[in-house]
């Protein structure tokens, strides 16, 4: 199979969606398929290729609050040529709204399949951001992609109904894979523990990015609990903001590789605070790791989190119940130890060989039936007159 990979966000900016893909570049290097990945970024970002895979950067601009985060506007017209030389099978569009959109029109301009993978709720984090009253707007472009994509593919039910509530007829679940032997509570030190909570208090973690969306500044209702020491594991433009709200916390900065399996194993409970998460991949790392986690009834937890099993949910903005129920783990030792062994028996089976098998799968699917469900009102118009900026906005 021939695939190329149109990336709203890739290296070296790691986050969900480049987690993914990299898992997504893997398998399909195992297959023998021949991939390409069109993502932002400058001439100067690495690297240019992955698993065998090459990687070609199309013009960006950086985000003024999250500079670390590119955006590629522009016309359809670069985007169609890179998939006309490549000639693809089937094109997956990661994360679409910006490069996507300009993606799933070029790759109909060329009679082209496309798979949409649904991974971030944008309209709601241009709330987070400050960037009130355009969320009808931003959710009107979402459909839009997604109903001009040969097939959806959402990480949960609760994103699946999201979707389908817009009108996007050809939704299907594609959740994530964990690896079970990296995120291992045989990865559990004492002497990491020693070192970021000396005085032998109970460790509640959090880990990913820090940032508005993250909702981390609620883990503020949780510093003051006996016995307790918030650990913070990220890093992301509201490091300084949340040092600030947050000062009996320890933060640890960026960990990967075996470094993050090892905090995340020595944690005694993890809580995932924010509210916007459209699968939450960290839940699936911690529950691997045999450490309970407590998140927001919303979104991706609602299908990760067993509550009263392998943790507790909440309602969103409950902070007081956050704070009950991680006093009732850390108070508790042997259910902390029953919600983690019940939730790495719950996700060892998830590997990332049989999800990515089943991303294969979606994509003969969109290949046997690649029409989308709409043509974009005005769309020939369009690319026939040259604009060079088909979005909404």
């Amino acid at each position: 199979m021939r695939v190329a990979i149109i990336a709203e966000s890739f290296l070296p900016n790691m986050n969900g969606v480049t987690h993914s893909l990299l898992r997504v570049l893997d398998h399909l290097a195992d297959r023998g398929d021949e991939v390409l990945v069109i993502a932002p970024g400058t001439r100067r970002d690495g690297p240019k290729e992955v698993a065998g895979t090459r990687i070609v950067r199309v013009p960006s601009i950086a985000l003024p609050k999250y500079r670390r985060i590119r955006v590629a506007p522009g016309g359809v017209t670069r985007i169609r040529r890179l998939l006309q030389r490549f000639a693809p099978d089937v094109v997956h569009l990661a994360s679409p709204f910006v490069l996507g959109w300009r993606g799933v029109l070029a790759a109909q301009t060329l009679n082209l399949p496309t798979v949409a993978i649904y991974q971030t709720e944008v309209p709601a984090y241009a709330a987070r951001y400050g960037m009130h009253g355009i969320e009808a707007m931003l959710w009107n472009h979402v459909r839009n992609i997604h109903q001009h994509s040969s097939l959806t593919l959402a990480p949960s039910s609760y994103t699946i109904n999201q979707l389908e509530g817009l009108g996007v007829a050809e939704v299907a679940l594609w959740a994530r894979g964990v690896d079970s032997s990296r995120f291992d509570p045989g990865h559990r030190s004492e002497a990491w523990r020693r070192s970021v909570a000396p005085n032998g208090e109970k460790i509640i973690g959090f880990v990913g990015r820090l940032a508005a969306e993250k909702q981390v500044e609620d883990l503020a209702a949780l510093t003051d609990l006996p016995g307790a020491k918030v650990v913070i594991v990220g890093d992301g433009p509201w490091r300084m903001r949340l040092q600030r709200l947050l000062p009996d916390a320890h933060f640890t900065g960026f960990l990967g590789g075996d470094a993050l399996a090892q905090a995340v194993a020595s944690f005694d409970v993890m809580v995932a605070p924010g509210e916007l998460e459209t699968f939450c991949q960290t839940i699936q790392e911690a529950m691997a790791s045999e450490v309970p986690v407590i998140a927001p009834a919303r979104g991706g937890p609602l299908d990760l989190v067993d509550s009263s099993r392998t943790g507790w949910l909440y309602a969103p903005k409950d902070l007081g119940a956050m704070r009950a129920h991680a006093a009732d783990l850390l108070g508790d030792e042997s259910k902390r130890r029953a919600f983690g062994v019940a939730g790495r028996e719950q996700v060892q089976a998830r590997s990332w060989k049989s999800v990515c098998s089943q991303l294969v799968g979606h994509y003969s699917r969109a290949i046997e039936n690649p029409a989308p469900q709409v043509l974009g009102r005005g769309f020939s118009t369009m690319v026939n007159s040259g604009l060079e900026n088909p979005l909404p906005y």
